[in-house]
């Protein structure tokens, strides 16, 4: 059992698109690394695709995404604030991630303003790169 908050208790993101279950590590302001368990009964891995199903690289950029969330308003000077998305760049995908696999999301925030940051982070299945990502984040009152 996880000896840090539920994920929701920090980021506004809920069902069906909250995209961490457990945090494992939390920095703040820093890093914070987090699961992600798919369990195939997901809204998306039924058109995504028929008889194959997979998860669709742009979730795993959000998942990366909320991850970042978590290290970014645990940090008291965001706390209650809004991270959103500003920008998504070098998004590779490595491999396919099946309903079954557990991502392992990790997330290291970078320079940070005010109202703005950016940010990079992986998910890893069995210790294998699925993505990586570097990530602009917008912060707003929430």
């Amino acid at each position: 059992m996880s000896t840090f908050p539920d994920p929701s208790t920090l980021i506004a993101h809920r069902a069906p698109f909250l995209f961490v279950d457990e945090i494992t590590e939390l920095t703040p302001g820093k890093s914070a690394s987090a699961i992600w368990r798919l369990t195939g009964d997901e809204w998306f891995f039924t058109g995504h695709f028929p008889g194959r199903p997979t998860l669709p690289g742009v979730l795993m950029c959000e998942a990366i995404a909320q991850t970042g969330a978590l290290a970014i308003v645990s940090d008291p000077q965001f706390a209650g604030k809004l991270p959103l998305f500003g920008g998504l760049d070098a998004a590779r995908f490595r491999r396919q991630v099946v309903p079954g696999d557990t991502l392992e999301l990790t997330a290291t925030i970078g320079r940070m303003s005010a109202r703005a940051g950016k940010g990079s982070g992986r998910a890893m299945v069995n210790g294998e790169l699925a993505c990586e990502c570097e990530l602009l984040f917008v912060v707003v009152d929430a």
